[in-house]
């Protein structure tokens, strides 16, 4: 593994730009290697600007939808109906506007209790095992930072030592001031994705995004410092506001 690359944009518009074109450059490449391609999502506002990217021209004409699988990194435990769920929010920014086969799309069953949807996905992850792991070898994975410093469902101070076997985990944390039930991918899975892409933006990110790449190593404060693949690529794409600090940081991180 190569050390990760920062690369900032002007604002959320410009750096969902530069995430489309990445995706399609990795799914191009997948698709020509082993003939499909593997991404796992995640939810919440910063992605919703790339979703509407992928599902217009060109960036949706030159997509192979046939041949995508899509997962998440993390769910919400509510039906996928609800205004809060991550397949909800794809289904309609994404999936229903991409000529997409239903059976392509491996969503997190939220509507169920946090730890029978977890089971139901190691499961679900099973069947797309390869090599030397019962999970798929993710191509891409979408990441987003919180404010706390959280990514996917792995939250400040919560470690559950799951997370070192198992590939997807039940999660209950205080967020946001109220309690969080959801599933979340582990480290595990994270860590054996062939490329990770970050997409952080907005000012009051910047604390957070300093912090994990430029403060001291505590992946359990900063939980994102624990994705760090062992044979992938890792890319930041941020936009100015979330770099803020970042700019005024002496070790050169950045890659504009």
């Amino acid at each position: 593994m190569t050390g990760p690359k920062i690369r900032i944009y002007k604002d959320l518009p410009a750096m969902s730009r530069a995430a489309a074109q990445a995706i399609v450059e990795i799914a191009s490449n997948a698709l020509e290697s082993r003939g499909r391609f593997v991404l796992a999502l995640s939810g919440g506002s910063t992605p919703l600007a790339l979703f509407s990217l992928l599902a217009q021209p060109p960036f949706r004409d030159r997509l192979l939808w046939g041949q995508i699988h899509f997962f998440w990194a993390d769910e919400r435990c509510v039906p996928p109906d609800h205004p809060e769920s991550n397949y909800g929010q794809a289904q309609r920014a994404l999936f229903d506007q991409v000529p997409l086969p239903p059976e392509n799309v491996h969503r997190i069953q939220g509507e169920l209790k946090p730890a029978r949807a977890a089971e139901e996905y190691v499961h679900v992850l099973q069947e797309f095992g390869e090599a030397d792991h019962a999970w798929p070898r993710f191509d891409c994975v979408l990441l987003g930072l919180g404010a706390d410093g959280h990514t996917a469902s792995l939250f400040p101070a919560v470690y559950n030592p799951t997370e070192q076997i198992s590939p997807a985990i039940a999660v209950t944390a205080s967020y946001q001031g109220r309690p969080a039930q959801r599933v979340t991918l582990t480290p595990l899975a994270f860590n054996s994705a062939r490329h990770v892409l970050f997409l952080v933006s907005g000012q009051e990110k910047a604390g957070a995004l300093a912090a994990v790449l430029s403060g001291s190593d505590d992946p359990f404060r900063w939980p994102a410092q624990r994705i760090h693949p062992t044979d992938g690529t890792v890319v930041w794409i941020v936009d100015e506001a979330a770099a803020t600090t970042l700019q005024k940081d002496p070790n050169g991180l950045q890659d504009r």
